[in-house]
């Protein structure tokens, strides 16, 4: 019969600890949840301020400047190469849409051709992840829309790697193929840039001691609404918090699951 009652006793004991290994695991869950949550948030890209640009420059070293999420225009002729130039920081993926309305179809002779490129700071081309970087426009079309995601900017790179680092990015938007007889005819192009925070799934361990930005023209002061970001921090640590909070807390709860009834306590000896 004592045998009986002491398991007896045993079975409060045996619930509290569960329920102490239950909270301990919910609680666990619920903080890590909430730091994973903050890390996986995206922050909102920064919206252009000012004026909107109302031309294009004809070359890199006379790229209009344009902010994240500010339209640009521009009036020109078929057959210009129209370049812009927007800064892109670490973490940020980019989309770059362009809209160019044709002239009148009753002055056309031909289908026209037109292409979407962006250069990064050391001017190399860089590829669209994907969109229709080149379209064609029928004869009697009113509009053709181009777009490129870009890959997302790193902090840094290795030398041998061609990723895409922060700093300025030039864009160039230009007809490839009609009639020789459309040369000339005015275009009228509108441009914007959007960009996700896609955050430290995409950071490096190594950062570039300065941004890639050109030295000279009216593209040297180009700069993020908000200025460039530090070169430390990313929400990887984030992550790594909260994997670290989470191991803690499941090695208490596992620890308190699996020891052991406590010793019941000593009853002093009766004189």
């Amino acid at each position: 019969m004592s045998a009986v009652r002491r398991d007896r006793s045993d079975r409060p004991a045996t619930g509290r600890r569960a329920r102490s290994v239950r909270r301990t695991l919910t609680a666990a869950l619920l903080v890590g949840g909430g730091l994973l949550g903050v890390a996986a948030s995206p922050s909102p890209s920064p919206s252009g301020g000012g004026d909107t640009p109302t031309e294009a420059g004809t070359a890199f070293r006379t790229a209009t400047p344009v902010q994240l999420g500010q339209e640009a225009t521009a009036e020109a002729s078929t057959g210009d190469y129209l370049y812009w130039v927007l800064p892109l920081d670490s973490g940020q993926r980019a989309t770059v849409r362009a809209s160019v309305t044709l002239p009148a179809a009753t002055g056309r002779h031909s289908a026209s051709t037109w292409q979407l490129d962006v250069y990064d700071g050391l001017r190399r081309r860089q590829p669209c992840m994907y969109g229709t970087q080149t379209g064609t426009a029928a004869k009697d079309a009113a509009t053709v829309d181009l777009s490129c995601t870009l890959r997302p900017v790193r902090s840094g790179a290795d030398q041998w790697a061609n990723d895409a680092l922060p700093g300025a990015y030039y864009i160039r938007l230009t007809v490839t193929d009609l009639a020789p007889e459309d040369l000339g005819q005015p275009v009228r192009a509108l441009l914007k840039a959007d960009a996700k925070d896609v955050g430290g799934a995409y950071a490096a361990d190594n950062a570039l001691a300065v941004p890639l930005v050109p030295g000279a023209g009216t593209a040297s002061a180009i700069e993020p609404a908000d200025g460039w970001s530090g070169t430390w921090w990313s929400d990887r640590w984030l992550w790594t918090a909260a994997g670290g909070l989470l191991a803690a807390l499941a090695g208490i709860g596992g620890y308190r699951l699996t020891r052991g009834p406590g010793r019941p306590g000593r009853v002093p000896p009766t004189a």
